[in-house]
């Protein structure tokens, strides 16, 4: 008797090593942010969407970090933490430190806003999302200290729980996430607070899509979850309805103000998005996503979000200089493709040399790591 579909389709999911439409789907991703921060964002409609970008960064996240770990724990037996942390320091530190050291020396020693020296200190923590204001080209780190946030504890979590309780963690997480977004903990007496440069408030906390995309990892490593997923997502046209059905739901059917289930809704379509385009390699959203510009914005994605800002600031200066409109073409120009051009000098000459040491002895994992 022949296998069902689905067991051939997980056992070529458990080797797939590179899944090929993500570097597309990432491209997607910061295309939707850098439309945020031009003159072509709205205040309202589609339009006004483009911060979402960030989530779908997250949803990515979380389920290619929790892949990695779940394969190297499979083949090894054992997570290395030491291996894990590695990895992520050369990707995120040295474009990160530079931008920060560059960024913040600007503004406090040479520009002699000492005021803002403390704030310069939180970025190098991580702690940026919990800063009350920002140094403004280094607002998009509070998405990154987000992320390494959740880099320092899940792996904790996985190393020293048994397997049977991440699940149910993943989802208390992202149900304590919900109450806190639609205030019920202040009903409790849990509310926001201020204690010096940084504001607690839970209700901007939005770890969600992360979990999810952890929680889409655990589902689809195991052959059960794969098999439900794949009965429901595993048709080739899935990705392409999933994405229509998002633009739907953001076009008008949810509320203009995304907060509590409208928001957890936006999230879970982004997770099933990312779950039918990595159930199979054949879907027919494949072609698109692998053409060669989109997967090469979204290989160096990391430093076109890091530095938009920057540029975005240049190109602001250079246009009330000649009188460029920011909504004509040439401003846009300018702000995307000197975006571009600068993420992909910093990839070349300078991010590249600390990626080949991943695979040094500190970061070594077992053949078949996701990326």
């Amino acid at each position: 008797m022949p296998e069902p579909p689905s067991v051939d389709a997980h056992r070529a999911y458990l080797k797939q090593a590179h899944f090929s439409a993500l570097d597309g789907l990432r491209a997607v991703a910061i295309l939707m942010v850098l439309t945020h921060h031009s003159a072509l964002a709205q205040v309202s409609g589609l339009w006004s969407r483009g911060f979402l970008g960030v989530d779908l960064f997250f949803v990515i996240s979380g389920f290619l970090i929790t892949t990695l770990l779940l394969r190297e724990q499979e083949r090894r037996g054992r997570i290395s933490l030491t291996g894990f942390y590695w990895r992520r320091a050369l990707r995120i530190l040295p474009l990160y430190f530079l931008v920060v050291t560059l960024v913040g020396g600007y503004f406090v020693l040479l520009q002699g806003e000492w005021d803002l020296a403390a704030h310069w200190g939180a970025y190098y923590l991580f702690l940026a999302n919990f800063l009350s204001s920002h140094i403004p080209p280094l607002f998009p780190s509070w998405s990154l200290a987000m992320e390494e946030q959740f880099y320092l504890l899940w792996p904790l979590v996985m190393l020293w729980l048994p397997r049977r309780a991440w699940g149910g963690l993943l989802v208390l997480g992202v149900a304590l996430n919900l109450v806190a977004v639609i205030g019920v903990l202040g009903r409790v007496g849990i509310t926001a607070f201020d204690w010096g440069i940084f504001r607690l408030h839970l209700p901007d906390v939005t770890y969600a899509p992360l979990l999810l995309g952890a929680g889409l990892a655990l589902t689809l490593h195991d052959p059960r979850g794969f098999r439900a997923l794949w009965r429901l997502l595993g048709h080739p046209g899935a990705p392409l309805g999933l994405a229509g059905l998002l633009l739907v739901l953001l076009s008008g059917l949810l509320p203009q103000v995304l907060a509590g289930l409208p928001y957890l809704v936006v999230h879970l379509a982004m997770t099933g998005l990312l779950a039918s385009l990595v159930l199979r390699e054949n879907s027919w959203a494949h072609p698109l996503l692998r053409l060669a510009p989109l997967a090469r914005i979204g290989r160096i994605s990391y430093g076109i979000y890091l530095l938009h800002l920057l540029v975005l600031s240049g190109t602001a200066l250079l246009a009330a200089r000649l009188d460029l409109p920011e909504t004509g073409a040439a401003f846009l120009l300018c702000y995307w493709g000197g975006t571009y051009v600068l993420a992909e000098l910093s990839f070349r000459t300078y991010e590249q040399p600390f990626l080949r040491l991943r695979h040094k002895p500190f970061g070594q994992v077992a053949p078949g790591q996701s990326s």
